[in-house]
Formats: structure tokens, C-alpha cells, sequence
């Protein structure tokens, strides 16, 4: 019981967090979609249910492939609408954090397919650290 309030409060904590690291590269649309996505995915790590878990890393799946990418869900939320065409295609001069998204994008399908919520939480956890990788402006 304590591990899941930890989680939850850790969860939130970076929630909140990664959405003022994107202010700081506001000419970036990667940057902010990637820090939109990293706080879906910090939401679906505190998650108390599978499919709520689900729905955030729906939302992951969403900001990073962009409406035209695998995997994107014009039923689910894009809480990145507007922003750009996706993490994924607008880190197209960066080779590198493109490679980082895609990888985070494909264990997000993943935890969107997950049969317990410990593997959500398990897949959203691996979401989460490739998406601290790529922060910050690319190149």
C-alpha cells in the first residue's frame, strides 16, 4: 500500500514537473510535445486502474506519433493538438532523440495493450525514462 502512495505522489510530482523543463525551449515543438507525453506517462505510473492507465498511455501514443503516425487514436485525447505534428516527426533533425521517441512510442503501444495494471505501470515507467533522455532543444 505505502510502494503504491509513493508511486502516485512520485508520479504527480513529475506530472507537474515536466511540463515547466518544455517552457523552457518554447520555440520547440518536440520539446513540448515529448514533456506533454512524459507527463501522460507519469499519470498513467499513478494510475489506480488498467484503464486509466490505458487512456494515458493513449495520450503518450498520441503526442509523440502525431495524428498521422502508428498507433495514433483519433478517439483517445491529444493533449498535444496544436502543438506540432507529433514528438516524433518534429525531432526529425535529430536523429538521436528521434530514435529515443520512437523507442518510448513503441513501450507506450505496448502499456496500451497491457492485461494488469502492473505492466501499464511497468511499460509507463520505461515510457518515462526515455522521454528524461530526449529533453531539451533539438538540434
Amino acid at each position: 500500500m505505502a510502494t503504491k502512495s509513493i508511486r502516485r505522489v512520485t508520479a504527480c510530482v513529475v506530472a507537474l514537473a515536466l511540463p515547466l523543463a518544455a517552457q523552457a525551449y518554447p520555440g520547440n515543438a518536440a520539446s513540448k510535445e515529448a514533456s506533454t507525453a512524459a507527463a501522460h506517462a507519469g499519470m498513467a505510473m499513478g494510475a489506480a486502474d488498467l484503464k486509466m492507465a490505458h487512456a494515458h498511455l493513449q495520450h503518450v501514443v498520441n503526442c509523440l506519433v502525431g495524428p498521422s503516425g502508428d498507433g495514433y487514436d483519433a478517439q483517445a485525447e491529444n493533449p498535444c493538438k496544436g502543438m506540432g505534428q507529433g514528438a516524433i516527426a518534429d525531432a526529425k533533425s535529430d536523429a538521436a532523440r528521434q530514435s529515443r521517441l520512437q523507442e518510448a512510442a513503441m513501450e507506450a503501444r505496448k502499456g496500451v495493450k497491457a492485461a494488469t495494471v502492473d505492466e501499464a505501470h511497468a511499460s509507463a515507467q520505461k515510457v518515462m525514462s526515455s522521454l528524461q533522455a530526449v529533453q531539451g532543444p533539438a538540434t
